[in-house]
């Protein structure tokens, strides 16, 4: 499995026409192995008695990116320290991003666990390949510093 796929696997075994030990000894663990080790079957796994059906789901996005923290001050951003290049206001969960669409979500698992974060800043045209992550307190953000994370893009 390579480092930015990902996929699923959930076994049903329903046992409606026989016995459960004969449904289960109708595929063995290699026959399941080989058949989810084809590029075209990654996905879901739903098996029922004698049937197997897949589910593609896109694979994640993994990047490994250099993070940064901001937070609203004109020396940090411009003019309008509180409003993010897409025009709403800054709060948690923004971040600026040059190399992601605006409205793209990003967790940072590592860091930060579930939390899903937006895109809806930009940053300096020499930043093409970081995040900064926007926080209320400039003491919070020169807390953070600077880290380096997996980032899983969500969309």
């Amino acid at each position: 499995m390579s480092k930015t796929s990902k996929f699923v696997i959930i076994v049903l075994i329903l046992a409606l026409n026989g016995p459960v030990q004969e449904v289960a000894n109708a595929w063995t663990v290699n026959d399941i192995l080989s058949f989810m080790n084809r590029p075209e079957a990654a996905g879901f796994y739903l098996m029922a008695g004698d049937s197997i059906m897949t589910v593609n789901i896109p694979a994640l996005k993994i990047a490994k990116v250099v993070l940064t923290a901001y937070s609203s001050t004109p020396d940090q951003t411009d003019s309008t320290p509180f409003i993010t290049a897409l025009g709403t206001r800054t709060r948690d969960g923004v971040i600026a991003a040059n190399f992601l669409a605006f409205g793209t979500k990003v967790q940072i698992p590592e860091i930060f666990g579930d939390k899903v974060f937006t895109v809806e800043d930009r940053m300096a045209k020499k930043h093409d390949d970081k995040i900064d992550i926007w926080f209320p307190e400039r003491r919070l953000a020169k807390k953070f510093g600077i880290q380096e994370a997996e980032v899983i893009i969500l969309d």
